[in-house]
């Protein structure tokens, strides 16, 4: 539609995902309009992750260390580990504020459409990190999909021992959500994740 460099910067934007064609036109244009705009700072800093970005040797989190933030940190309840698919479900975990023990990310789920098996996976490390016994509970938030559900299904039955617990994040309607909109198998979560309300 461009020509030249600014279609280039149009293309290269719109390879990057969730940016579809109109978001890297908008983009790109923000760029060439805002004189304010430091290019050459954004340059830096791409090229600095692609140096320094790394995954953290227990957890497989990203970080610029050998250990991630939440790795390194003492206060952090080590006989609890957060099973996540990828590191982005850490971040999103964390500003919950919630959650104070470990995680453990997977990079992925079993998917065998897109060629990804219990190989491809880091549970090989996990069950690494289970063999000296301290942990006493794993979490396993896998997302709520096909792929996410046969992995939690599989981690739960590789995982099982006697004195460890293995649960698996609740599931069902979101806050502020009207029961007549929600889907069949939403609504079916929601029942089975009922608790018993304290009065």
């Amino acid at each position: 539609m461009y020509e030249g460099i600014v279609q280039d910067l149009i293309d290269e934007l719109g390879r990057l995902p969730g940016i579809g064609p109109k978001s890297a036109q908008r983009i790109a244009f923000h760029i060439l309009q805002t004189r304010s705009f430091d290019v050459s700072r954004l340059a830096q800093v791409l090229s600095e992750v692609r140096e320094k970005a790394r995954f953290c040797e227990v957890c497989g989190n990203v970080t610029d260390q050998e250990r991630c933030i939440v790795c390194r940190d003492p206060r952090r309840n080590q006989s609890i580990i957060c099973v996540v698919e990828e590191a982005k479900d850490v971040a999103a975990i964390e500003r919950t504020r919630e959650f104070k023990g470990l995680y453990h990310v997977l990079e992925g789920a079993i998917n065998p459409m897109a060629g990804k098996g219990v190989d491809d996976l880091r549970i090989k490390q996990l069950v690494q990190r289970l063999a000296d016994s301290t942990i006493s509970e794993v979490i396993l938030a896998t997302n709520p999909s096909l792929e996410g559900e046969a992995t939690a299904t599989y981690l739960s039955r590789l995982l099982a021992q006697p004195n460890l617990k293995i649960t698996r994040l609740a599931l069902g309607l979101p806050v502020g959500g009207d029961l007549e909109y929600a889907d069949e198998v939403t609504l079916g979560r929601a029942f089975e994740g009922r608790r018993v309300v304290q009065l």
